[in-house]
């Protein structure tokens, strides 16, 4: 990341905001700390609702071909949400369409955790930051928590259609989005509760920013909040001329949460200063539709969004398969990557330009943003990926497909 040229972005948009911004984190706030905080805060009673081994080996599959090291097979339908635990990156979770979602061990896909009990598809599942916990969530709104070393379900709740689900960056405090505008925040286990009301339109994605105090939400008319997660109030709200002409499909921040970057289904991305709220800068590829792309008429949505963490770098992943590399400072087109069917979502390597994507046509690719070159493709799903993650080290990646299966690849690359 050039912290120059984004310093210089910050400061020529910057406004008196940026001092408070700056005072409220001159102390790195611990876990307990920022436990204590929401202790302060008027929580509503919100109340509470109430080991086979899954995989195969390579040799065993039917597909033409399998470049994954393991293939978790437990699920009996759609795979549609995958993460790793933040503390070691040795356990996966994984919810899908049978209504359940799996801890597993990434080693050898030995079931760790079953979570049962959900109403209908698990598409959010995901470890607490310390990983300890474990929570899932499904499509009708039923959310579970889980500890993951007694196996036991501490908490559930329901909510509303849910459309995201995010974890705390350092406290044991869930946040979920839900169909009708509202934003939820609980205290695990206690189950202590406060809600953050918008327009009634579904906040479809949202992000707690690095520094845990405030969060940025998405919402379906194209408005962006910047919510502050301890006075519950919208510190900023970029709409009007500011705000996408179409719904939020995904979010993204850089390492110091000081910019975000959103895309939506009305084909363009926006950087956003979250200390100012002001809109700096807009990036949209218009011109060249893949193959089976959708009508001309129809915008190409932005599918995924994410930041480069060593370079000024942003990436776009959009429904037509294209992969648009910019650079935000100049907010020059960098590269642009096309795939033969839609991405569905990307992910930057923690320390390194190597941005990856998983695709419709059921392949994982790697892709080096210097250069906008492929550095290797992985195969090995009988259908569309539709999720994955790679782990710290970017030594392996678990995919979630419509197969039914999920699967974990080995990233091997010429300069390791």
């Amino acid at each position: 990341m050039d912290n120059n040229t984004q310093g210089n972005a910050i400061e020529l948009h910057g406004d008196e905001e940026i001092v408070e911004v700056i005072d409220l984190n001159e102390m790195e706030p611990g876990p307990d700390d920022l436990a204590d905080d929401l202790e302060d805060v008027d929580f509503e009673d919100a109340g509470n609702a109430d080991d086979d081994e899954g995989w195969e080996t390579e040799d065993e599959m039917e597909a033409e071909q399998d470049d994954s090291e393991l293939t978790f097979s437990k699920h009996t339908g759609s795979v549609f949400c995958v993460s790793l635990d933040p503390a070691t990156n040795s356990m996966a979770v994984t919810g899908g369409e049978d209504d359940k979602a799996y801890v597993w061990r990434v080693s050898d896909g030995e079931v760790l955790l079953e979570c049962t009990g959900h109403k209908d598809s698990v598409t959010c599942a995901l470890f607490s930051h310390d990983s300890s916990m474990v929570a899932t969530g499904d499509m009708s709104g039923m959310i579970k928590v889980w500890k993951v070393d007694t196996k036991e379900e501490i908490w559930s709740f329901e909510v509303g259609d849910l459309e995201w689900l995010e974890w705390h960056p350092c406290a044991p405090v869930l946040l979920a989005g839900t169909d009708d505008g509202n934003v939820w925040m609980w205290k695990i286990p206690s189950g202590d509760c406060k809600t953050f009301q918008s327009s009634a339109c579904q906040a479809t994605s949202g992000k707690v920013l690095p520094d845990g105090k405030r969060a940025v939400v998405g919402y379906e008319d194209g408005t962006v909040r910047v919510w502050d997660l301890k006075q519950g109030n919208a510190i900023h709200v970029i709409k009007g001329r500011d705000a996408h002409q179409g719904a939020l499909t995904c979010l993204a921040c850089n390492k110091d949460g000081s910019l975000v970057l959103t895309g939506s289904v009305d084909g363009c991305a926006k950087l956003i200063n979250t200390a100012t709220g002001k809109v700096v800068g807009v990036f949209s590829v218009e011109d060249g539709k893949a193959k089976g792309s959708p009508d001309k008429e129809e915008s190409n949505s932005v599918e995924s969004v994410g930041f480069c963490n060593i370079l000024p770098l942003v990436a776009l992943a959009y429904l037509d398969g294209t992969l648009a590399i910019y650079d935000f400072s100049t907010q020059v087109l960098r590269h642009r990557c096309q795939h033969e069917a839609g991405i569905v979502h990307l992910q930057w390597e923690e320390s390194s330009s190597v941005v990856s994507t998983c695709c419709l046509d059921g392949a994982l690719r790697l892709w080096d943003a210097r250069s906008g070159g492929l550095v290797c493709e992985y195969r090995g799903h009988t259908a569309e990926i539709l999720n994955f993650t790679i782990n710290r080290e970017a030594s392996l990646a678990v995919t979630a497909s419509g197969d039914n299966q999920a699967k974990v690849f080995c990233l091997q690359r010429p300069d390791r």
